[in-house]
């Protein structure tokens, strides 16, 4: 779409309001909203001007003007306002020297699908993400100088099987049983096909849903594969779509990896393949589970730099409260063909050339899209650059191997602020082609340890008092 069909299109269906949406560099959609009489051809020239000082991640006081350029080909009528709304995924810019920004999570996207063309391995990347979700009742926490709680609950909740309901009906899913009953069990069925449509209708495509396996109203919503920033773009809406339509039903959604104790955490597994010239590069019908030696490099950068990745990847200090064994968390570096207690799984549901991809299972969908995918790619082009090898496959349930056996294979870190030190000892995968700059890897890692790993380890938690207060 150009931007006189933008225009165009606002007029058309009596648009309103003119959206600007762009995402802050911790992951969360940020926007502000003008007359639709403000759009013109001249905004995508001249772009629109806020406050970047008061934006996560961004400017210091005395540089906070920035400038927004829509981009028209993202131009869609919002599937949730209640007023006729036109939304716009924007770039940023700076006002003086119009450059692009570094710190703008797109623009590191775009950058990543660049150096992809530039190295002539691939010409395209296809990204699949997989984001589960809890659509919760009730949610409520606090925390302050002599307190702190959080509460969650569900009428799914298998912990509400005895609760006065007037009358309590029943069909709680019991822990790690929500994979995947008919209703009434899954009482969630019609509202995610009602997102699916508003999905659909804001031009994500969408290949299937389903209850998944936690109580108290785990979901999952799969969006077709699509290029790097593009699918970035899809994430961010599918996450808007899903928390509005929540809302909408007097429910929460939350994409915190961890929301439960001893039920299953939300990933959100990635499937990825390179493709040069309308041929998929990871397609090789004699190799294992068809896959090619690059694929096999692509593994290799992949697990060589997971470590660092989950910096990225897996960004909370919840996100290590769902990386643990036991609840099909990726916590071993391995690789294996159908095995999910694998970090990358190969699927084998097709032969067909089109559908080989590889599945890497870290991730979770408290990530910013445009970062991890361009991350993931990243090391994935590092193990094809430098032919490393991933060693052999581990075709077994990984949770049950012999203590010798598991010796031998490395682990996932263990919290966020591992995972940081991690980034700061190994990132030069990610500078290349200026892709991510020392600034942008500087700002992330400062900002998780000041703001999430510092916070978080100087407050008492709960539990602590259960263990330590009578000593």
């Amino acid at each position: 779409m150009t931007p006189s069909e933008v225009v165009a299109l606002a007029k058309d269906n009596d648009i309103k309001i003119i959206d600007l949406k762009f995402m802050d560099l911790p992951g969360m959609w940020q926007h502000f909203s003008m007359m639709a009489s403000e759009l013109t051809e001249d905004l995508f020239e001249e772009g629109a001007g806020f406050d970047g000082s008061s934006i996560r991640g961004f400017q210091a006081i005395n540089e906070s003007d920035m400038l927004l350029f829509p981009d028209p080909t993202t131009a869609l009528i919002d599937p949730v306002c209640k007023v006729p709304t036109l939304s716009i995924t924007c770039n940023i810019k700076d006002p003086i020297t119009l450059e692009n920004y570094t710190r703008d999570v797109r623009h590191i996207a775009q950058k990543a699908e660049a150096y992809l063309q530039s190295t002539g391995i691939a010409d395209t990347s296809y990204w699949g993400p997989e984001a589960e979700f809890y659509l919760l009742n009730d949610i409520r926490y606090g925390q302050d100088q002599h307190s702190g709680f959080y509460s969650v609950d569900s009428v799914e909740g298998s912990w509400n099987s005895g609760r006065e309901e007037n009358p309590n009906l029943g069909y709680k899913p019991r822990y790690k049983e929500g994979y995947f009953p008919v209703p009434p069990s899954d009482t969630l069925q019609d509202l995610r096909s009602e997102i699916c449509l508003k999905l659909l209708e804001a031009g994500v495509d969408v290949e299937v849903h389903h209850h998944e396996v936690g109580t108290a109203g785990q979901g999952e919503i799969d969006i077709r594969f699509g290029e790097l920033t593009t699918t970035g773009d899809k994430i961010a809406l599918y996450k808007y779509i899903i928390k509005n339509m929540a809302r909408e039903n007097n429910l929460v959604a939350t994409f915190m990896p961890k929301p439960l104790f001893q039920d299953n955490g939300s990933g959100m597994h990635v499937h990825q393949s390179l493709w040069k010239n309308g041929k998929n590069i990871f397609y090789d019908p004699q190799g294992y589970s068809l896959l090619s030696e690059d694929a096999l490099y692509y593994i290799g950068g992949l697990l060589t730099h997971a470590r660092s990745l989950c910096a990225i990847i897996a960004p909370t200090t919840n996100s290590y409260k769902r990386l643990v064994p036991g609840y099909e968390a990726p916590v071993n570096i391995a690789y294996s063909q159908r095995n999910r207690s694998a970090c990358v799984r190969i699927p084998v549901y097709s032969k067909s050339e089109k559908a080989k991809r590889i599945e890497f299972r870290t991730p979770d969908p408290s990530c910013n899209p445009y970062l991890a995918f361009s991350a993931l790619l990243m090391a994935g082009l590092d193990g094809i650059q430098n032919r490393i090898h991933p060693g052999e496959p581990l075709d077994k349930d990984l949770y049950d191997l012999e203590p010798e056996e598991l010796a031998d294979i490395e682990s996932t870190p263990v919290s966020l602020g591992d995972s940081l030190d991690a980034l700061e000892e190994d990132h030069e995968y990610l500078l290349k082609g200026d892709v991510f700059t020392q600034d942008v890897l500087d700002t992330w890692i400062d900002y998780k340890r000041e703001n999430e790993v510092d916070a978080i380890n100087m407050r008492p938690h709960p539990y602590e008092f259960f263990l330590y207060h009578d000593i």
